[in-house]
């Protein structure tokens, strides 16, 4: 049964069996300090504390021979890579999803968003692979800081 669950991700996969889960994707908080124009921050965006923990998580509850896709902080990668690989998963791939609007601009303008595609063990390969960079469709939602799209999640028991 595919569900959302609302809860600390390392409280809440601490629950589940071993080998439990079939695929994950993940958009962790980008270790980046974010805060929006009306002041809004996000959870754990802050510090790393919590990455390890996660990730040694996702692994344990992550069936054999299956991949997690992650979203990142591209200038925190070193973290996150870190933190991926001490876990036990191995990098297989990388997408990056094109915007037509900058979400910031510093030395250049961030029109992109990244994801590693990591495994577990040595998952069959796809009859039709992905293309590693896609096009990215901004979905107009205005409370989430890059425009992905927003669920309500069920709140855990």
């Amino acid at each position: 049964m595919s569900r959302l669950i609302l809860g600390n991700c390392v409280d809440i996969m601490s629950g589940f069996p071993e080998r439990a889960v079939d695929f994950i994707l993940t958009d962790p908080p980008y270790l980046v300090g974010f805060r929006d124009r009306s002041g809004r921050s996000i959870a754990g965006d802050r510090t790393d504390e919590w990455l390890q923990p996660a990730c040694n998580q996702m692994y344990r509850v992550l069936k054999k021979d299956a991949l997690l896709v992650s979203f990142y902080g591209w200038n925190r990668v070193d973290r996150f890579m870190a933190a991926w690989k001490s876990a036990g998963f191995s990098v297989v791939g990388h997408l990056v999803f094109t915007k037509n609007y900058s979400s910031k601009s510093a030395y250049v303008g961030y029109r992109h968003e990244c994801a590693y595609v990591l495994a577990k063990g040595r998952p069959a390969l796809p009859q039709n692979p992905l293309p590693d960079v896609l096009g990215w469709k901004y979905s107009g939602n205005r409370h989430h800081p890059d425009g992905k799209a927003r669920y309500q999640p069920a709140t855990a028991d």
